[in-house]
Order: structure tokens, then sequence, then C-alpha cells
């Protein structure tokens, strides 16, 4: 399940963090070591007040990375554990711009004091300068198909995210009002609040196959898989959840977005969908949906398989 959110600053209107789209509302707390948004404790607990689940962020100013840190977790420590924690890396008012070195020291601080791995806020085309984060931290990436998409309708648009597997969230608009996909759930999202920057859940115990016929077999939970390999390219223009069982209640692994490319070795019609298999390595799958069925009846796909 993805959400929908917004993010302000101290010249946002509140009509922003009401509108009724929106479950997250993202502020701006801190810039450099002595900036500290005016607005930042009203547009916080209106959110809250509104049942709006909270996130909160740092504008790098390019000074020292550490200090600049230390100033944002002092300026919002009571929110730790409850607001998920961003660091904005962009041009415009930041000395550092160009250094990739200077994201990496900031979420490395962030974590030492609030054991709290920050999402990193950046625009596609300057991911580069702070791909050395993707190991620990989420992608918040930033791309519009226009200034004048005033719309909360997601734009069918490629998305660049390499290093990162897929985004944390997209900031698909500008202009009158940021508007953002969040690629997970009110619980996920008080997760990466919590302890991690990024969506990464723990695999869980896959399905043993017990035989049956040839090219055929019955896992434990009495799905019958049939072997075939092939690749899967996603054109939904939301996505697909991938999986660690073939049901929607199994714990995700991550958001595909459109455009992904699934190599996958046997399928399934489990729980009202087709599901197909994808080897992950150390004896794991991932399992995703590819569309709906009826039965073994095929009723339309999510992408193109080949």
């Amino acid at each position: 399940m993805t959400m929908y959110g917004v993010d302000v600053y101290s010249g946002s209107d509140d009509r922003i963090i009401r509108d009724s789209h929106a479950q997250v509302v993202i502020v701006k707390a801190t810039q450099g070591t002595t900036y500290v948004n005016p607005k930042a404790n009203h547009q916080y607990e209106l959110a809250k007040s509104l049942g709006k689940l909270v996130g909160t962020y740092h504008y790098a100013g390019g000074g020292d990375p550490v200090a600049e840190a230390q100033f944002f977790i002092k300026n919002i420590k009571n929110w730790v554990g409850e607001a998920v924690l961003v660091l904005d890396w962009e041009k415009y008012q930041n000395g550092a711009f160009g250094d990739s070195s200077w994201s990496r020291r900031f979420v490395d601080e962030v974590h030492r004091l609030t054991g709290v791995w920050p999402l990193v806020y950046v625009s596609e085309s300057v991911i580069p300068q702070v791909a050395n984060c993707a190991k620990d931290c989420g992608l918040w990436v930033a791309k519009y198909a226009s200034m004048t998409w005033h719309s909360w309708t997601v734009p069918d648009m490629p998305v660049k995210t390499a290093p990162w597997g897929t985004y944390t969230m997209w900031q698909f608009t500008g202009d009158d009002m940021d508007r953002n996909i969040i690629n997970t759930d009110a619980e996920g999202w008080k997760r990466l609040a919590k302890g991690s920057g990024k969506v990464t859940p723990a695999p869980e115990p896959n399905p043993q196959p017990r035989p049956q016929a040839k090219n055929t077999w019955v896992d434990d939970l009495g799905v019958t898989w049939y072997k075939e390999t092939g690749s899967f390219t996603i054109t939904d223009p939301m996505g697909i959840w991938l999986r660690w069982g073939a049901t929607v209640k199994s714990t995700k692994i991550a958001a595909l977005p459109r455009g992904s490319v699934v190599k996958y070795d046997a399928y399934c019609y489990s729980g009202g969908y087709v599901w197909i298999r994808q080897p992950r390595g150390n004896g794991q799958y991932g399992y995703l949906p590819t569309g709906e069925a009826k039965g073994s009846k095929r009723l339309n796909y999510w992408g193109v398989f080949k």
C-alpha cells in the first residue's frame, strides 16, 4: 500500500497540511547551523492534530556536516522516534554542493546521535552526489513532469533511482504544492521513524515445495506452482509490491516502479492473482503479483511477459 504526503516550510500555507489527499506531512526544521523554521512546531502539531503521520527535514547549508547534524537533532530531539528524519540536499544556499562526502558524514552523525538512518532528498540528476548513502538510507527523489502539474495524479514517467533499487518517496510536483507518493504504509512509516531509513524487511521462511508432477509442485500453503522461466516488465504506473510470499499479507520487500524487469522461474494462481517467483540467492525467493485471476483464468496483466 502506498501513501501520499506533502512537505512544508515557513512559507507554506496551512491549507497544504490540511489537504485531504495527504496522509503524511514533512516539516522543515532547520538549515545550516543557525536557522530554525519559526513555524515548525505549529506545522508539526497541526499535522498530528489532523491524524497525519509526520516527518522533519534539515536543509543542508554546506558547513561542517557533523555540526549541522548536531544542530538538527538538538532542535528536533523530542520528535525522534515519531517523525521520519530527512536530509535535504539541494544546490541553493548550499556551499558544499558537489561534495559527495558531505551527505555521508551528515547521515552518519544523525545515526550516531539517534540510532536512526534518515532519508536523503535529492533531485534525480543529483543522485550521484549522495550515492554513498544508499547502503543505509532511503531515497526521496524529486522529478516533475512539469511545474504546472497541479494534480495528485501521479505522472506516467520513469524515475531513475540507481544505486537505490527503488525510491522510498517520489516528489512529483512542485510550484503550488510539493506532492509526494510514498512506498510504504502507516506501519512502515512508523518503522522508518524508529530506526531504518529504507524499507528492508527481514526475509521470511519460504514455503518448501513438495514434489507432485514433473515441472509442477504444491508448496506448504497448498498453492500449486508451475515451472516456467522468463521475465516480466511492469507497466502499471503505480508499480507493484514485491513480497516474501505469494499472498498480499506477506511482508513487502520493495515497491518496484513502472519499467522494472523481474526474472522468474515459476508461476501460480493464489488469492485472486497470478504470481511469479523471483530467485534472489541463498535459497530465498521474492513473489510478485502480475495481474488478477479468477481461479486459473487470467483476467488482466499489470505488465508484459517475455
